[in-house]
């Protein structure tokens, strides 16, 4: 599964969603994880109310399983969810990237908790915008 992580210097959790310029993500699974991008985005990211700077995150993110954000806005986190990404908050901006993707693949290895079994569940989308 793909999980990524709102950065700024590619070591920590440091970035808020809306404001993030580079996302790194990463393959995970019980053997381990592996680097694969850094998905790089521009403009007045630090704009409120500006609802365009996140959908190309958004969509870029649409095949990730989990994003990790140092703090996130209520609309963006329900646009995530909605696509199926789950979006958790860093317990700091110090968190590093290795630490949460150690963690995971421990957990991944044991039992997991019900929200990453839930994260882990294949994505279906229960809203059809064809009946617009």
């Amino acid at each position: 599964m793909k999980i990524a992580f709102t950065t700024s210097d590619r070591v920590h959790i440091n970035s808020h969603f809306g404001w993030a310029k580079e996302i790194d993500v990463y393959e995970i699974d019980t053997k381990g994880y592996e680097f694969l991008e850094t998905l790089l985005f521009d403009g007045d990211l630090k704009q409120d109310g500006n609802e365009d700077k996140v959908a190309a995150k958004l969509d870029a993110l649409e095949t990730c399983t989990i994003v990790y954000v140092s703090a996130i806005g209520g609309t963006a986190a329900a646009k995530l969810i909605k696509k199926g990404v789950t979006p958790v908050k860093a317990k700091s901006d110090e968190q590093e990237i290795t630490e949460v993707l150690d963690n995971l693949v421990k957990t991944l290895n044991g039992n997991p908790p019900p929200w990453l079994r839930k994260a882990l569940q294949p994505k279906v989308n229960i809203f059809d915008d064809s009946e617009k």
